[in-house]
């Protein structure tokens, strides 16, 4: 079975972005963002608010995908390889 590079990064890139969108929300709302500034190193633009729960969103989905497509690449590479010797026998 072949894995959709796309499919598969867009999907992670949607869980990925909704979760620190929504985990942002959640901490302005409570009051607590010190957990959720440590984003800051890794997100360029991002901040403990309404705006930089954007933000999060936009690199979530962007970086989920690039994970997502590279995770079906490598299962397409080596079941290639893995099948490949299966079918010869051995």
């Amino acid at each position: 079975m072949k894995l959709r590079a796309r499919a598969l990064g867009l999907a992670i890139g949607i869980v990925w972005g909704l979760a620190i969108f929504l985990a942002t929300i959640g901490s302005v709302l409570m009051g607590n963002g010190e957990t959720m500034s440590k984003l800051t190193v890794f997100l360029n633009g991002y901040r403990v608010s309404f705006g930089g729960a954007i933000v999060g969103l936009i690199w979530g989905l962007v970086g989920g995908f690039l994970f997502g497509a590279l995770v079906a690449w490598l299962y397409n590479s080596i079941s290639r390889v893995i099948y490949k010797s299966e079918a010869s026998g051995t």
